[in-house]
């Protein structure tokens, strides 16, 4: 038994030891380390080449990665070089990029700060607020959706404030409470609002529900076939994209008789997701990925626009041109040619998909896009330039965006949080308009 456990210690000492002499000889490899490239890589040695013989624009990444190990850092030994143990951690290389930029917070609210539990405090590497930017603020937090608010409406002239939600349900706000009056409970999910006048719309699926909030008439108007993700009111006729890929139209012809059905706008072979009027034209955008043009007139498709490679989530008429988002990551600009038709002038790239548009006036009169991203949050844009004039933050996505006058703005997310928003310079004038809405909350 001595002589087998003898024999097994210099077996396993000599396979120790040429591993070893193995390990220290040149790469086995001609490839570069592609860790290594971005200072990542911490076996030494590596099967991989950790060579600065690279291109120009690689070395100088080298470089940089040389100077950077050869500072005094945790997890390194400053005479001996880089230590191949598991001290050597991403964490302790997070730590050292915090300490060297101690002032650049990173561009997301910091999960401990919501909970009230974040003990960093201005040291902290993450954002304490729901939003960054000097123009606007925020005014008040409307909860009581259960899942993510799907339409926002704030018909002219009203004193009440309608939010849609995925619980199917449509909340009610009194503006000079801040409170919510009333919840009507509609049995199905909400897919998209809008309001005209005195009118309010609601699409559901298989129909659309009106609401006159003068008259107290109500209206269950039926054709769609499937969810109603998008409505829009132009040239006196009520417009609902459906799930089937079909656009409904109802025409205005009496108070007796107000949704007479017209002919429906046929052409796009998967769900209308988008709608917007301007210009004599009615806009749809599809999960096609294709945006078609229609005359208000003869309710003709006039052109097809192709150019997003993914569902075209949002539309928006600004000035002469038609904006539009997409979960391509892009959103562009479309002017019109001499003859007439729209093409790409100008496409901005960002980051993540876009979920949803909107356009307002700035304090100044400088027009402003709000912009919906996957990535919750809401980026402020001053047009035409794009340049960036603030950011929102938010748990979820950003769902639907809302204008109002008077320098107000609405943001809803898929947690169903209904935030109210403004520009300052406009708090006078907008404390004339709507009043208390504010103040309480």
């Amino acid at each position: 038994m001595d002589i087998k456990t003898a024999r097994s210690s210099v077996g396993w000492t000599q396979k120790s030891a040429a591993r070893y002499n193995q390990l220290q000889t040149a790469p086995t490899s001609r490839r570069v380390c592609i860790y290594w490239l971005e200072g990542k890589c911490n076996r030494n040695p590596c099967r991989f080449l950790h060579d600065a013989s690279l291109p120009c624009n690689v070395y100088h990444r080298a470089a940089k990665l040389s100077n950077y190990i050869s500072g005094d850092c945790p997890g390194k030994d400053p005479e001996t070089g880089p230590v191949n143990s598991a001290n050597s951690t991403s964490r302790d290389r997070g730590d050292l990029s915090t300490e060297k930029n101690p002032q650049k917070p990173q561009e997301k609210v910091c999960h401990y700060w919501i909970s009230g539990n974040c003990v960093k405090g201005d040291a902290c590497p993450f954002l304490h607020t729901w939003f960054r930017g000097v123009d606007f603020a925020q005014l008040a937090k409307l909860e009581g959706h259960k899942k993510g608010v799907s339409g926002i409406a704030l018909p002219a002239g009203s004193t009440k404030l309608y939010s849609g939600s995925k619980d199917g349900t449509v909340r009610i706000w009194d503006c000079h409470t801040g409170q919510c009056d009333q919840v009507i409970n509609l049995g199905g999910e909400v897919g998209c609002f809008t309001s005209e006048g005195p009118w309010v719309f609601v699409g559901m699926p298989n129909k659309v529900k009106a609401w006159n909030i003068q008259s107290g008439a109500s209206y269950d108007i039926s054709g769609p076939v499937g969810q109603v993700h998008a409505m829009e009111v132009g040239n006196n006729m009520l417009f609902a994209g459906a799930q089937d890929g079909t656009i409904l139209v109802w025409k205005g012809v009496s108070e007796a008789d107000p949704f007479q059905m017209a002919a429906p706008l046929r052409g796009h072979t998967k769900g209308v997701v988008s709608l917007t009027v301007g210009r004599d034209r009615l806009y749809s955008g599809s999960i096609d990925q294709t945006i078609r043009v229609w005359d208000l007139h003869t309710l003709e498709c006039v052109q097809e626009l192709v150019g997003h490679t993914d569902v075209v989530m949002s539309l928006l008429c600004w000035d002469e041109y038609l904006l539009s988002c997409s979960l391509d990551q892009t959103l562009k600009v479309w002017g019109a040619t001499k003859g007439g038709s729209l093409e790409v002038v100008y496409t901005h790239h960002v980051d993540h998909g876009l979920l949803a548009l909107a356009g307002m006036s700035d304090a100044g009169g400088k027009p402003v896009l709000l912009c919906a991203c996957i990535d919750s949050t809401v980026r402020l844009y001053e047009l035409p330039s794009f340049t960036e004039r603030g950011k929102i933050f938010s748990r979820r996505e950003f769902r639907t965006l809302q204008t109002a006058p008077g320098g107000l703005f609405f943001t809803g997310d898929a947690a169903g949080m209904l935030t109210v928003w403004n520009w300052l310079d406009l708090l006078k004038s907008q404390q004339e308009q709507v009043p208390d809405l504010m103040e309480s909350c």
